[in-house]
């Protein structure tokens, strides 16, 4: 996505909230990556030691974002700035029992709209995501739908 004018949002009841995740608390990013991601055998960071964790979480380019539905943890996603003035979706996910309610659309407003929200007061250049056949089978449609578009696919042998 190259302009924040793109996102077709999806919005949701007041009782579905996201806030950003200021702690600084490494498990918390931990957590959430084994608990949305066994569903999807996420396996990038698992065999990472609790000091990976830790550089990983605290890095200043990092945003941790949690999703309450009903004051429940219902999922997360990380903003994470790149080296060419980009902000990448790095994860995103809701937990197993939130799945198929429709809040995956709302959570990806959210994640697009804060990737674009200029923190440092300098606008983005994009705003990015990477999806694979490791993620949940709408994942694809869900960004497509959001307003993102296909930028390049690599398959693997």
């Amino acid at each position: 996505m190259r302009s924040p004018d793109q996102l077709r949002p999806k919005r949701s009841d007041a009782r579905f909230e996201v806030r950003e995740h200021t702690r600084g608390d490494w498990r918390f990013n931990r957590d959430l990556y084994f608990r949305v991601g066994e569903r999807w055998d996420w396996t990038d960071k698992r065999p990472w030691t609790d000091d990976q964790w830790k550089e990983y979480a605290t890095a200043p380019q990092l945003r941790t974002f949690a999703a309450y539905d009903h004051d429940v943890l219902a999922g997360y996603y990380e903003l994470r700035s790149d080296d060419d003035g980009g902000v990448e979706i790095a994860y995103f996910g809701l937990l197993p029992e939130f799945i198929g309610r429709g809040l995956g659309a709302v959570l990806l407003t959210s994640a697009i709209e804060q990737a674009w929200s200029r923190r440092s007061g300098i606008a983005p250049a994009r705003v990015w995501v990477h999806t694979c056949n490791r993620d949940h089978p709408q994942a694809l449609a869900n960004y497509q739908a959001r307003g993102m578009v296909v930028y390049k696919i690599e398959q693997e042998s």
